[in-house]
């Protein structure tokens, strides 16, 4: 069959689901009626209030503080914490590069270490071996919307007296043993950037439990007031961090459909992993490593395991209950050529996204003090693992059969 990349026909000609999706009509209410009275700014009306509190309650703390975005939720949250110059912050190699600069924002020492061979998260035995007397924090990554291993995680803490902050910009909604992601540790920071899936644009909140790290984040966000203070005592030194009533007009009507929007998601993936598991595809000179438009191989030249399939679903943590699904991560055992396999996938109307660099490959990081322990585990994700965007998971679960079909047709493809 000639593939679209070559003049063929298209697996898939419809579009894919747009992402964010339509205004809902409640949505529509709020932020009409927050524009039509002039009161914009967080501190003029209550929603922004509201969407804290909100989130506070749906991950079991008390307490929440609303942001610009979740870089500076991250920021703040260190901050609220005490962490700051001469510390260090353990973060994951497989993450987005806010991690890491949120860290040295806050003036302490991002400390990049490997994931999970398996699930691409966070790896506890990979904390433990880092950690220094230095050593201030944890930053746990909910990579995709599934869960970290937070009882592994959360053990190294305690033995070392470290505080817990959880990455919570992927996992909207997430469980991890029937508990909600953002209030299993120290603080928790989501993100409400364009991508994500709630969404304003851009924004995030902080939500936490102990009453003394409220009081500092929320300091921190502004201005360096403090609770309950004058308004124009600024005790400490803090920044205008605060979204907008516009924004959280946008978010708190959202909150009653993301459970829906996570089982549809989630139906989406199990039936491309259904798929996946009946996917055959010739193992020939068509699929060697080096065919194709050139770049680096998306596996290892070795001979494949031919006795799995060649693409696989990455799977989730231990202890996952529910994975809100922000991506689908496929591991691609064959040995094709990465930048072929991408471009082919794209020119089939089934785009697939490259995903991260390891972020100790980051000259700017590096040069900014990160330090950089040996990860093998996230270096070979670079090369091997590939992302379904959440876009294309809102699609309904019958439209999984295009993934699954695209793949077989490029992997199988006689070039």
């Amino acid at each position: 069959m000639k593939l679209a990349i070559d003049g063929g026909t298209p697996v898939r000609s419809a579009p894919w689901p747009s992402w964010p999706p339509p205004l809902s009509a409640g949505q529509r209410e709020l932020v009409t009626e927050v524009l039509e009275s002039g009161l914009w700014g967080a501190t003029q009306g209550s929603l922004c209030t509201d969407l804290a509190a909100a989130f506070a309650a749906r991950s079991a703390v008390p307490y929440g503080v609303t942001v610009g975005n979740a870089t500076l939720g991250l920021f703040a949250a260190l901050r609220g914490l005490g962490v700051g110059p001469g510390d260090e912050v353990i973060v994951p190699a497989y993450t987005f590069v806010a991690s890491a600069t949120s860290v040295i924002l806050a003036g302490a020492t991002p400390v990049i270490v490997d994931v999970d061979p398996v699930d691409l998260h966070l790896s506890p035995a990979a904390v433990e071996a880092a950690v220094t007397p230095r050593t201030a924090a944890i930053m746990p990554v909910h990579l995709a919307g599934s869960p970290a291993d937070m009882d592994g995680l959360t053990a190294v803490a305690v033995r070392h007296g470290l505080a817990v902050v959880e990455d919570c910009a992927q996992s909207h909604g997430a469980l991890y043993r029937d508990r909600p992601v953002g209030g299993l540790g120290d603080a928790g920071v989501f993100s409400f950037q364009a991508s994500k899936a709630m969404t304003a644009g851009e924004g995030g909140v902080i939500v936490c439990r102990d009453e003394g790290v409220h009081a500092r984040t929320w300091s921190t966000c502004n201005l360096g007031r403090r609770l309950g203070g004058e308004w124009y005592g600024h005790p400490e030194v803090g920044w205008n961090l605060r979204m907008t009533e516009i924004q959280a007009a946008l978010l708190l009507p959202w909150l009653d459909r993301l459970e829906e929007e996570i089982a549809r998601r989630n139906a989406f993936c199990e039936a491309v992993e259904r798929g996946l598991g009946r996917l055959s595809v010739p193992w020939g000179p068509a699929a060697s490593a080096g065919s194709g438009a050139g770049g680096a191989a998306v596996s290892s030249s070795a001979e494949p395991d031919r006795s799995r399939p060649p693409v696989t679903v990455v799977p989730q943590p231990p202890g996952t209950t529910l994975d809100s699904r922000h991506l689908l991560m496929l591991r691609v055992d064959a040995p094709v050529d990465r930048e072929f396999l991408l471009a082919a996938m794209a020119a089939e109307g089934v785009p697939l996204d490259g995903g991260y660099p390891p972020l100790g490959t980051m000259s700017a990081l590096v040069e900014a003090g990160a330090r950089v322990e040996p990860c093998p585990a996230a270096e070979a994700a670079s090369r091997t693992v590939v992302w379904v965007r959440q876009s294309m998971l809102m699609e309904e679960a019958a439209g999984a059969s295009d993934v699954v079909e695209a793949l077989a047709k490029v992997l199988g493809a006689d070039r």
